[in-house]
């Protein structure tokens, strides 16, 4: 199957399937996402989502944020993963959105990450979330997902998110990002993929591999036992 046809399947099939597919992290407003993607870091959507009611509370905006010290964002946040590093980001993200972008998330990748404890796969998540731009943030899922279908056999995050961004419709890519995000957390997982609930097998490189190599191991007992 030719790269192009395999991600013309996948558009299809996910914006059949998927249309309105978003992230799982709760938030109100771009400041609360922008601080919930960044304590997303090696973390879980759903640990993070069970700590952000009470930060956001404490903490409605920039400025209220901007006023404390990391120890005291810290006693909010220890559940999660590396908090002493996450409360210093979270303090100098919320000054330097108050100094230097009057209180406004700013919507290019490379303002962004001007701001502590936001990379590019964090940025692009709030280009694409916030402001729908054509930005796909590369994750341990996507990387996976993408790799296994066949999208890309790009080896860094780098790579993937730019065969990504070349080959998806551009109306497409902030929406896909969740697809793949979305298929690798809960069907083709990385230990053990459920190939036998996924639903899009028939253009899988890696389901289609490893049918193959299954048919060869069978044909080799086959003719042991002859």
């Amino acid at each position: 199957m030719l790269k192009k046809e395999r991600y013309k399947l996948f558009v299809s099939h996910f914006s059949a399937k998927q249309p309105d597919a978003e992230t799982e992290l709760h938030y109100n407003n771009p400041f609360q996402l922008l601080v919930a993607v960044i304590l997303s870091a090696q973390c879980t959507d759903k640990r993070i989502n069970q700590v952000t009611p009470a930060l956001f509370q404490r903490f409605p905006d920039a400025k209220a944020l901007a006023d404390v010290t990391p120890d005291i964002v810290f006693d909010y946040i220890r559940s999660v993963s590396y908090p002493n590093n996450k409360a210093k980001h979270l303090v100098g993200m919320a000054k330097i959105l108050l100094n230097d972008f009057n209180n406004v998330v700013p919507s290019d990748v490379d303002d962004l990450q001007k701001m502590p404890g936001v990379g590019r796969k964090t940025a692009n998540v709030i280009a694409s979330v916030i402001y729908n731009a054509p930005a796909m943030a590369v994750d341990t899922h996507v990387f996976r997902v993408a790799n296994r279908i066949g999208l890309t056999t790009g080896k860094t995050p780098l790579a993937v998110e730019k065969d990504l961004v070349k080959n998806l419709p551009e109306e497409t890519i902030h929406v896909a990002h969740h697809w793949l995000i979305l298929h690798g957390r809960y069907v083709c997982l990385a230990r053990s993929p459920k190939c036998s609930i996924c639903d899009i097998t028939s253009f899988c490189k890696y389901y289609q591999n490893k049918n193959k190599i299954t048919k060869i191991l069978s044909d080799s007992e086959l003719i042991t036992k002859k």
